[in-house]
């Protein structure tokens, strides 16, 4: 299965609950204001928000007000207007060269596919030709201890790790090193996610950074925020909280297959405006790839690109 083919499934649900309810909401049908009422709940529902919900219908408005129209323009129109709200930010991380290790520091809440994503993204660029260290700086749990260096065997990249319950920043110091020596191009750093005790977590992501500033003044050079999209709205008050901790620099969608949320990408692209970096829409490797607007925006109203 291809990438798109594996997109359109991943999205299956999402798309299920948007293109089928246009389907039902407009059967010669005028575009008036109670079907734009029920098109916006409809957009509401599956998780854009309601500024990203009246800014796609108000544009519907501007151009087929008061016109009968059909499912197929009304789910063309919505893609093409999904797809500018997302182009911004469609923006794959680069890899900076210049910088040995490259270093990408990993957040997320528990149970968000951090790790695992961390571990997808390793595999990828290994096989890209990278030189890939892994440190496992959640140190608060032995099982995402245990799931990276699995994850470390699986794509043939040194895992650097300490005991359960040691310091994490100083395992991302002695990580920081041993990258070094070895002439690692990249090195990603997991980070414990649990919001339970904010300023705990906050005190801890801190000082992660100021010991890898110690060793490297402009690292790290990526941090990224990996978002659950089972959790639809919810992901708004993560990115909050994780920006107020450290300086989120772009996001990572997973698990968009589980779930008929996926709008919460458009809506985080309007409110937040970071950059999506990758989407995940299954749990092999192949499943995590980078995000694509138009890819996107017309696999959501089942549309072909």
């Amino acid at each position: 299965m291809g990438w798109l083919d594996r997109l359109k499934t991943g999205l299956g649900r999402t798309t299920e609950k948007l293109s089928g309810g246009i389907t039902e909401l407009f059967r010669g049908r005028k575009l008036d204001r109670a079907a734009l009422d029920e098109l916006e709940e409809l957009l509401i529902t599956a998780d854009m928000g309601v500024s990203t919900a009246t800014r796609l219908t108000d544009a519907l408005a501007k151009t087929k007000f008061d016109q009968e129209v059909s499912a197929d323009e009304i789910r063309a129109t919505l893609a093409g207007e999904i797809a500018a709200i997302l182009e911004p930010v469609t923006k794959p991380l680069e890899i900076d060269t210049s910088h040995k290790p490259f270093v990408v520091l990993m957040c997320g809440v528990n149970g968000s596919g951090k790790t695992t994503t961390m571990g997808k993204m390793a595999k990828l660029y290994k096989e890209q030709g990278h030189a890939v260290m892994l440190a496992a700086g959640d140190t608060f749990r032995a099982a995402a201890i245990e799931q990276l260096q699995v994850w470390g065997e699986r794509a043939d990249c040194p895992v650097i790790a300490h005991d359960q319950g040691s310091d994490a920043a100083s395992l991302a110091f002695d990580a920081m090193g041993q990258a070094r020596d070895a002439g690692s191009d990249i090195l990603m750093i997991d980070t414990a996610g649990r919001l339970q005790n904010k300023n705990n977590l906050m005190d801890e992501l801190k000082k992660i950074i100021r010991v890898i500033k110690k060793q490297d003044e402009t690292a790290p050079h990526a941090v990224l925020l990996v978002l659950d999209s089972t959790v639809g709205q919810n992901a708004h008050s993560q990115v909050e909280v994780f920006s107020d901790m450290v300086d989120v620099s772009g996001l990572i969608m997973t698990k968009l297959d589980g779930t008929a949320k996926g709008g919460v990408v458009v809506g985080l692209a309007e409110k937040f405006g970071l950059p999506v970096h990758a989407i995940g829409v299954g749990e092999s490797v192949e499943d995590l790839r980078p995000f694509d607007a138009r890819e996107f925006a017309d696999s959501m109203m089942g549309l072909s690109s």
